[in-house]
């Protein structure tokens, strides 16, 4: 339960570690900040911060892991000292804090779980993360738009498995394949949907496209889907911030990448962007054979 140093100025801990002032202050602790159900009693002089989230699995730390890193930065930026808690220190707060080296440190998920690990081997992580969610795909995306300038080096799990290689369990599962030569491209478990914009009047600034102009008549407001990377892809992103996203089979445009982000035919603006326009796909819904079907290229 007591505090122990996971990075320089970055203490994770349990219930007993905001117990003595005295030892907070000899670490040089200036925040606290804690997961738990209940809020702590405030320290003297020591900045707080409570997330109210109980340790099960089906807790929501994802919605409030930017407003968490913002509060550890600020208390390291300015000199001092960080301590998460929760009320073992072994799992929500380990969650925390390998969300804010993810964050901070560049490191994949499990790179940094094994940080923190490595700091203190107890970690249980009794609430998993699921790193199937939409929600995680798409904050990890946004933590590496955040960091990249030009990006050199992409961590593995940010691409999923090339649907060409990949067994299908599920009859529930779309395979999205290049209109032309009929590649496997993505699943649809690859998609990260979006809250529809506001249509054509978000274009309002510029000369409104033809794609835009269908949101006026009825017809799909979304000409594209927006998908996490695929390993396909790994040789177009890796040095540049925008670019094509051609078919690796045949070469025709399906759509295009940009790190800084690009706004969809519904006006709603996604960062960072993997867009593959619909007219270039088609959807094939395969039944799996033995259980395992694999797709043909």
């Amino acid at each position: 339960g007591g505090m122990v140093p996971v990075l320089p100025g970055l203490y994770v801990g349990g219930a007993e570690s905001c117990s003595s002032p005295e030892v907070l202050s000899a670490a040089g602790v200036v925040a606290v900040l804690t997961v738990d159900a209940e809020e702590p009693p405030a320290v003297p002089g020591v900045q707080s911060m409570h997330v109210r989230a109980r340790d099960e699995p089906g807790a929501d730390l994802l919605s409030r892991l930017d407003e968490c890193a913002a509060f550890l930065g600020a208390a390291r930026a300015g000199g001092g000292a960080a301590l998460v808690r929760c009320h073992a220190g072994v799992s929500r707060s380990v969650a925390v804090v390998a969300a804010y080296l993810m964050k901070t440190q560049g490191l994949g998920w499990e790179q940094a779980l094994a940080a923190v690990r490595a700091a203190k081997p107890d970690a249980a992580m009794g609430c998993a993360v699921d790193t199937s969610s939409v929600l995680y795909k798409r904050y990890r995306l946004e933590m590496l738009s955040e960091r990249f300038s030009e990006p050199q080096d992409l961590p593995r799990e940010v691409f999923a498995v090339d649907p060409t290689t990949l067994c299908q369990t599920s009859n529930t599962e779309v395979l999205y394949r290049c209109r032309k030569c009929r590649r496997a491209l993505f699943r649809s478990s690859s998609i990260l949907s979006h809250t529809e914009g506001i249509g054509p009047t978000a274009f309002a600034h510029k000369r409104i496209t033809d794609s835009a102009r269908l949101s006026g008549n009825g017809q799909e407001k979304c000409t594209s889907y927006f998908i996490e990377p695929v390993q396909w892809m790994e040789p177009a992103l890796l040095g540049v911030m925008e670019g094509q996203l051609l078919c690796p089979k045949c070469t025709s445009k399906l759509g295009s990448f940009s790190w800084r982000g690009d706004q969809c035919s519904c006006g709603r603006w996604v960062t960072p962007a993997f867009q593959i326009h619909k007219s270039r796909v088609d959807e094939v819904r395969t039944l799996p054979v033995g259980n395992c079907q694999t797709a043909k290229t």
